[in-house]
């Protein structure tokens, strides 16, 4: 058995599943294939290989209740990458699902960082907002 060790970077990001400030859900299985799809296209263009480990959440703030996704990505040691690299393209994958998914903000935590993606500054309606 071989032991292949790479360094460690780590990246989640939970993203709603409302499309935009509607009551409209996209489902996991939706999501996925939007996600595949990016996956594939990285792959693709660039070699790049970032899997992700998926599961259902909620979002709460205020009066917000959101079904949710998180996805948890790592540095995969079968395809190891620098962090500069990682970041670059997680960035990249979510910016695209984003889009995909009609979502105005979402979150990437990092190992060692967050960053915030906003299309604009509305807000959620539900958020009581002084």
């Amino acid at each position: 058995m071989e032991i292949i060790n790479s360094e460690k970077y780590t990246a989640t990001i939970t993203i709603g599943l409302q499309k935009g400030y509607t009551q409209y859900l996209w489902s996991k299985s939706e999501v996925v294939v939007k996600l595949q799809n990016i996956q594939n296209q990285l792959i693709k263009d660039k070699s790049i290989y970032l899997s992700a480990a998926i599961s259902e959440c909620d979002i709460i703030l205020s009066g917000q209740i959101e079904p949710s996704l998180k996805l948890d990505f790592i540095n995969y040691p079968k395809f190891p990458l620098e962090e500069k690299t990682f970041k670059e393209n997680v960035l990249l994958l979510t910016k695209s699902l984003m889009k995909e998914l009609n979502q105005n903000r979402v979150v990437i935590v990092f190992h060692n960082d967050i960053m915030m993606l906003e299309n604009s500054s509305d807000i959620d309606p539900r958020i009581n907002v002084k």
